[in-house]
């Protein structure tokens, strides 16, 4: 039988399901984690630079095994272990229990709508780069932005302005003036999701629970990096948590950090709960800093159930994930530069000058991206226009990042706490691309969600 030409496959795996494409990443993401693989840049430069062939994905898969097996460098000063029990021994306890209060209806209302609006808000945008995102939120007086871009404000001069295809036809159906109920999106796929498997499995779930869902519950296509690796690696037999690792370059990119609001939302006041459910998530796709994002994610959304400060709450996310890492450290940096009295404007620039939004690791990493939602809680204040406004207008993944925001200050302000105009347009409903979920009523997954917090 004649071997099919490898570029008649590129449709079919997609850019994501090839790591040979995706060698540089590889490289940098190694070096990030403490691999002592400078010797081999020289080689991936190399492998990087042949076309897309059968013989360069052999070579990558040979550096796949060089790189998997390496030694950590000496002196490197971070301590990132992926297991549930070596980051509890990392972590950094000093504050206090959060009392757990009776959740009332409208904070689970505010999580679900801020989750959606957020995400909204970022959606038409979602890579855009930051220089032309500003130009564009000045030309249509929204800078500071304050409110959802409108379909109905576009035109080809803001497109050219802005370096981005504002007006693509896959696009049209995004914008908050086109809507009769909120498109379905990745970032809200996983919170439908994660909740359909508590139903089903319990708390207790176990990654292996959650990898089954994913064959279950999805077709391929809904899943984006790391997510479509770990999806591929399940079909060919890699069980969690070798599914996160196996020639996967995003293993700490920003997919799991996206998925693990609900386990926040049925836990307030338990970070620690909130933390172990997201980390039996993360595993599965992603490692260190990548499951890191959604433990932390997930355990700030559940002390902002019922802690009244953006601050207070980003501190005990902080305490589910082990001191020792970068993430850590990140986010220690971001509430110190705060503390200093260092101004919004100030604090961004300095943000840009670390981040290269240019870069699809540095757009996509997981580090980058929760230093932003940080950002936005301090500076916003809790204030849910603000907040999710300030983590969209920066740029990098605004769809991901309006959406967490959206979540934390959702459900510490509740709906009473979110103007009309960031969900009146939804109507209730929210699409999704799960199986036999074509649309849900958003309202029926709230009163899934005070289920499992009544009955926990």
């Amino acid at each position: 039988m004649k071997q099919i030409p490898i570029d008649s496959m590129h449709g079919l795996v997609g850019w994501w399901g090839d790591y040979s494409g995706e060698l540089m990443t590889e490289y940098q993401q190694s070096v990030e984690e403490g691999k002592d693989v400078e010797n081999y840049k020289g080689l991936f430069e190399e492998v990087a630079k042949l076309p897309r062939s059968e013989a360069r994905s052999k070579l990558a898969d040979g550096l796949f095994h060089l790189i998997y097996n390496a030694e950590m460098r000496e002196g490197y000063k971070y301590d990132e272990p992926s297991d549930l029990e070596g980051i509890k021994a990392l972590r950094k306890k000093t504050l206090p229990p959060l009392n757990f209060t009776k959740v009332d209806k409208k904070k689970i209302e505010g999580a679900w709508y801020g989750r959606i609006a957020g995400c909204l808000l970022g959606k038409p945008i979602e890579g855009i780069r930051f220089d032309g995102l500003t130009k564009l939120l000045k030309a249509t007086d929204n800078y500071p932005m304050s409110r959802y871009i409108k379909h109905g404000e576009l035109t080809p001069e803001l497109c050219t302005l802005a370096n981005f295809d504002l007006l693509n036809q896959w696009k049209a159906h995004c914008y908050i003036d086109n809507l009769e109920y909120a498109p379905y999106d990745d970032d809200t796929n996983y919170v439908v999701m994660n909740c359909l498997a508590v139903e089903r499995f319990g708390r207790g779930f176990t990654p292996f629970n959650m990898a089954d869902m994913w064959l279950k519950m999805q077709p391929k296509e809904a899943y984006c990096t790391a997510e479509r690796v770990a999806f591929s690696n399940f079909i060919k037999g890699y069980n969690p948590p070798y599914s996160a690792v196996y020639k996967n370059p995003y293993r700490e990119w920003i997919g799991a950090q996206i998925r693990g609001d609900y386990f926040g939302y049925c836990n307030p006041g338990d970070t620690e709960s909130a933390a172990e459910m997201a980390f039996n998530d993360a595993c599965i796709s992603h490692i260190k800093n990548g499951i890191y994002g959604e433990m932390w994610a997930s355990a700030t959304i559940a002390a902002c159930a019922v802690c009244d400060d953006p601050r207070l709450a980003i501190l005990y996310g902080m305490e589910e994930i082990p001191a020792t890492s970068r993430l850590y450290e990140a986010l220690e940096n971001a509430i110190k530069n705060y503390d200093s009295g260092m101004t919004e404007e100030e604090w961004f620039n300095d943000f840009h000058s670390r981040w290269d939004d240019k870069n699809s690791h540095h757009w996509c990493h997981t580090i980058s991206n929760a230093e932003i939602c940080a950002a936005a809680l301090l500076y916003g204040k809790g204030d849910f226009t603000r907040s999710v406004c300030i983590a969209v207008q920066n740029g990098f993944d605004t769809d991901c990042n309006g959406a967490t925001v959206g979540s934390m200050c959702g459900i510490m302000r509740g709906i009473d706490g979110i103007g009309k105009e960031w969900y009146e347009n939804i109507n209730g409903t929210l699409e999704t691309s799960l199986c036999t979920y074509a649309k849900v009523s958003i309202d029926e997954f709230v009163e899934k969600t005070l289920y499992h917090i009544e009955n926990k």
